[in-house]
């Protein structure tokens, strides 16, 4: 890794290197990189995957979620 890009990119001020950042994860994504999933993934996906096969109508829709969601934090 070139050293000199890693200290030119720590020093950009924080809002430039979230979007660095942000930039650098979409073009992996782009690229079609697929992270592995560790063993306690797998297993928290397996458990909610089991849980909802049992109980498929305990779901809240996406919309509730997020109305809850922009209401509680734009009290802040």
């Amino acid at each position: 890794m070139n050293s000199h890009l890693i200290e030119t990119a720590t020093k950009l001020p924080l809002d430039k290197r979230i979007e660095l950042i942000e930039v650098l994860w979409e073009s992996l994504a782009e690229e079609g990189y697929e992270p592995s999933l560790t063993p306690e993934q797998t297993a928290e996906l397996d458990r909610r995957l089991e849980a909802h096969r049992k109980n498929p109508n305990d779901v809240v829709p996406w919309e509730s979620i997020k109305q809850e969601l922009l209401s509680e934090y734009h009290k802040r």
